[in-house]
């Protein structure tokens, strides 16, 4: 099955959503969610960052490309479900895999999964908790903000790093905001400041998850 890139946008968007309490849920192994990048284009996946939930070293989390078709359809895409089996698989025990199979991206191990090899592992009662107490106050809906929030990465206790594209284009910005600065203004203001040209962050910014990085840590 071959996904067109706004099919990828969306599942990458939903994904962010149904994993970002795990950057304070623990998965397997006391490991945390640190970040959920997408796949640069054209690749159907995402990349979910796992380490110790206070950790700014990249070789302390290990980043895990994760194909986004089902092993037992691959005419079905893999869901937010899906993902979050095999991450938690990926993340119980101790994993051996082919140095063909293992890269670096931004200083972090990235290892490229195959879903055929991982027996993914189901929601333990917190998480079933977690889902029943979320579709009550915040039910699912197709519609999401604009931006549209694609990804994040914890980058330091007071650095993230956000990836979201804007109106119809699917084309990904990056945005580093300050978790303690002015939330309320600056969560305001972002539609209007990822569209000045004056903020992206010139020449190379070794970050292949985006068309361009927007520096709004001075908010």
């Amino acid at each position: 099955m071959t996904l067109a890139y706004g099919d990828i946008a969306e599942q990458q968007a939903d994904i962010t959503r149904l994993l970002l309490h795990h950057i304070q849920a623990p998965l397997p192994n006391a490991r945390f969610i640190r970040g959920v990048l997408p796949s640069p284009p054209p690749i159907a996946a995402v990349r979910i960052v796992t380490g110790p939930q206070r950790t700014s070293t990249p070789d302390d989390v290990t980043a895990w490309e994760i194909p986004l078709i089902t092993v037992d359809d691959p005419e079905e895409p893999a869901g937010p479900n899906d993902i979050l089996g095999i991450v938690r698989a990926l993340n119980t025990g101790t994993q051996i895999f082919s140095s063909s199979r293992v890269d670096t991206v931004m200083g972090m191990p990235l290892v490229h999964v195959d879903p055929a090899q991982i027996a993914p592992v189901g929601p333990g009662a917190y998480d079933n908790a977690f889902t029943i107490l979320r579709t009550l106050t915040y039910p699912w809906t197709e519609e999401q903000p604009d931006p549209r929030l694609r990804g994040f990465l914890l980058r330091s206790p007071d650095r993230m790093r956000l990836y979201v594209d804007h109106e119809e284009d699917t084309e990904v910005i990056a945005v580093d905001v300050r978790p303690s600065g002015a939330l309320t203004a600056l969560l305001a203001a972002l539609p209007s400041l990822i569209e000045e040209a004056e903020r992206t962050v010139p020449g190379d910014i070794d970050d292949p998850h985006c068309r361009r990085l927007i520096n709004l840590t001075d908010w």
